[in-house]
């Protein structure tokens, strides 16, 4: 059965609930796209201005998309929207799709993003039928690769030099995690390790 992104859903943990945009959120989305590091780990050009309207059409057409998945990320201590995550780049014959996400600064350094993407690769995989979920992270971005690498995703390989940063060029790892691996540790590798052993 072809997987159907035409459901946006709201998954809840403990810490964040992820769930379909509202307009509440552009203003939150403007702050998070204005922050520095944001823009930096993302790969924006310098100074690239996001605008309310830029915004508001682009969070406005995300929940009705029929090839991908964009949900909000919504801190459940406070209630507001700290950022996003995605599937998409969606190949349906081969079962895979692109992954990605950006947490702000009020999200930040509280597991948030690391459970955020969790509930998002457990849907894909468990809801999807996804085979396998890929990303890129920029080499100056270490926080984004320890997340990933704790809810197991694997380093596949390098792309040298993707990105110019300033005066100097960045290289990006690919990395992936493949359903069956899901499967096995859902989302937690390392417990599954000692688990095991």
């Amino acid at each position: 059965m072809p997987a159907d992104f035409s459901v946006k859903p709201t998954l809840t943990g403990d810490r964040v609930v992820l769930r379909p945009f509202v307009d509440d959120d552009i203003a939150a989305f403007q702050a998070i796209a204005s922050d520095p590091e944001v823009a930096r780990f993302t790969g924006s050009p310098p100074g690239e201005a996001f605008d309310l309207g830029r915004l508001r059409a682009w969070y406005g057409t995300r929940n009705s998309q029929t090839d991908r998945l964009d949900l909000a990320v919504v801190d459940r201590a406070t209630g507001a929207c700290v950022g996003e995550v995605v599937l998409n780049e969606w190949d349906g014959h081969n079962r895979s799709c692109n992954f990605r996400t950006l947490i702000g600064p009020a999200g930040r350094d509280r597991g948030l993003g690391t459970e955020a993407v969790r509930l998002i690769v457990g849907y894909g995989f468990e809801q999807l039928d996804l085979h396998r979920i890929s990303l890129e992270v920029f080499a100056f971005n270490p926080r984004a690769r320890r997340v990933y690498e704790k809810v197991g995703f694997v380093a596949e390989g390098t792309l040298r030099q993707v990105l110019r940063d300033g005066d100097h060029w960045v290289d990006a790892s690919v990395m992936s995690i493949l359903a069956a691996e899901w499967a096995a540790h859902r989302g937690h590798p390392e417990s599954g390790k000692r688990d095991r052993g």
